[in-house]
């Protein structure tokens, strides 16, 4: 074994569990970064080592030089895999919320990870039902015809076609959807024996 498998080895027996990817993809509005977080919430409670990659703050930081043709778009994917695999070689459990529209965007940065480590979590809402929600007014601006290049209305979401887990966040609450995500982790053996987040 090379050196730096041996010290993630070492590092996942501190940390508890195996550094994972869990890519949360959908519309906006569709629940990704509020189940992130609410995750998040609960690793931590069980001293797992976590980080939520939030879609709109790399927009605001690492990714502020990009728009929103499909090759930037492509690029914004880019940069978020690669620094989820860093997280993840780090031991940690990274919790990627991005609408990702494309899913050969969505692929490379699986290929990113070795097999296994990375779970491509589907949460699928109606696009009603995400314009219902629209805190942030984004749907009514892009409808307006204010905003260009908008996924879901005047670009399109290319929905995951065997994702580890597709949840219907318009029927499920955020409980219920936090629970099917800790037993998709479970099942890939995340946790060592005895850690029960």
């Amino acid at each position: 074994m090379d050196s730096a498998n041996l010290k993630l080895r070492r590092r996942e027996e501190l940390n508890g569990h195996r550094g994972m990817v869990v890519w949360f993809t959908g519309l906006s509005g569709a629940g990704k970064t509020t189940l992130a977080r609410a995750l998040a919430e609960r690793l931590e409670r069980a001293a797992c080592h976590c980080v939520v990659m939030d879609g709109d703050d790399l927009r605001r930081g690492l990714c502020s030089d990009l728009g929103f043709s499909p090759q930037e778009r492509a690029e914004n994917i880019r940069r978020a895999g690669e620094m989820a695999r860093m997280f993840a070689e780090a031991g940690m459990i990274v919790l990627a919320a991005l609408i990702s529209p494309y899913r050969a965007d969505r692929a490379r940065a699986r290929a990113l990870m070795p097999a296994g480590d990375f779970i491509e979590v589907h949460c699928h809402c109606p696009l009603e039902v995400c314009e219902q929600r629209d805190v942030k007014g984004l749907y009514r601006r892009a409808r307006a015809g204010e905003i260009s290049e908008f996924t879901g209305i005047s670009s399109p979401y290319e929905a995951p076609e065997a994702p580890e887990l597709r949840l219907d966040t318009a029927k499920l609450d955020l409980a219920a959807c936090t629970e099917r995500v800790l037993a998709v982790l479970h099942e890939h053996a995340v946790f060592s024996r005895g850690r029960r987040p």
